[in-house]
């Protein structure tokens, strides 16, 4: 009786400790994981920079860690510069009093009878803008409201980005340490096929980070370029919802799409021509660029990274975007390696 005791009040220690340790951690947690799936994805190329400089770990994951660093931050300042812009530009405009809205071009009779509603509206802007605002003043309400938390939460997002960066670098330096633990720890948790999960791990986190993340990256600044190129009004916001649009696996096209509209009414039919070009290119890239990123690695269904960005978001904000689709496509590739495993027989004695 005495041991049973003793060994129910050990466990609750350790409970505690162990549950004390969580709600210590838990404002970090996203953080942590975002760096360990960083340092996951990059750990090639550190590896190689290692090498390189001799063997010299710290200069090689500064050198990664610092890389990194401006390819977050120099796209995020020019975003925000140019979204600042453009929120200043239509504010002075429209304290001037100048704000008007150009009517629908000729080429606008040629659109199907179904956009005929969309035309009035279009042409009643044009005429009294203030009027055509006041038919849907709650739906611009709340479309200002989840801008507004779409545009602060992209900016802790990078915040955290760069602290996670900064923590990711720190782990390449223990990767040698830090990859022992992790696989005895799966050892541990699995048994045998511990160190198949292991391997599994890492090789879904980078081929998730290439394929999905970077592919939405590299459509988001190409589809930027073109934006910024053709002069499209608060281009900086295009660009954050083609960020957005492109993890979530809908692609850039919905938010090219009325940008290539506008530049057809707004603009002369060169430019309008060549952004259209441009806009298909950058639409149809993914096509491209997934096979030649992801390798032989295997596909993760597209409805497990959609669920996982969206899940993401609503659970951890901005950053979950990203960490979402890492998270639940590693836990459905565990998942199938567990399932996979054969039963053995069962003995039955006569």
């Amino acid at each position: 009786m005495t041991k049973a005791i003793e060994l129910v009040i050990r466990i609750s220690v350790l409970i505690l400790i162990i549950g004390w340790c969580f709600l210590i951690m838990a404002p970090f947690l996203s953080l942590i994981i975002w760096a360990v799936v960083i340092a996951v994805a990059v750990y090639p190329i550190f590896n190689t920079l290692k090498r390189k400089f001799g063997d010299r770990g710290k200069l090689a994951a500064v050198t990664v860690s610092g890389s990194f660093l401006l390819i977050i931050l120099v796209p995020s300042i020019l975003l925000g510069d140019s979204l600042y812009e453009g929120i200043r530009h239509l504010k002075a405009i429209y304290e001037g009093g100048n704000f008007t809205i150009p009517p629908p071009g000729e080429s606008v009779t040629s659109w199907p009878a179904f956009t005929k509603p969309v035309v009035d509206l279009w042409t009643l802007a044009s005429e009294n803008l203030s009027d055509a605002l006041s038919k849907f003043t709650p739906q611009i309400k709340i479309a200002g409201q989840w801008l507004l938390a779409v545009i602060t939460g992209a900016s802790l997002g990078i915040l955290q980005f760069i602290g996670a960066i900064l923590i990711a670098g720190v782990l390449l330096v223990y990767s040698k340490e830090g990859g022992g633990l992790l696989r005895n720890i799966f050892i541990r948790l699995a048994g045998q096929r511990g160190a198949d999960f292991a391997v599994l791990s890492e090789v879904t986190i980078r081929n998730v980070v290439k394929g999905v993340l970077g592919v939405a990256f590299i459509q988001t600044m190409l589809a930027g370029i073109g934006f910024v190129v053709a002069g499209i009004p608060l281009a900086g916001l295009w660009i954050l919802l083609c960020l957005i649009s492109a993890i979530v696996q809908i692609g850039v096209g919905p938010i090219v799409i009325p940008a290539v509209v506008y530049m057809f009414v707004t603009a002369d039919t060169l430019p309008a021509i060549l952004f259209l070009i441009w806009s298909i290119l950058v639409t149809l890239s993914d096509n491209v660029l997934k096979p030649f990123l992801l390798g032989k690695g295997a596909p993760v269904p597209m409805l497990v990274v959609f669920l996982g960005s969206i899940g993401g978001f609503i659970a951890n904000g901005f950053i979950g975007l990203f960490i979402g689709p890492v998270i639940l496509s590693l836990g459905y590739k565990l998942f199938l390696l567990w399932a996979d495993k054969k039963p053995e027989p069962l003995s039955i004695e006569p």
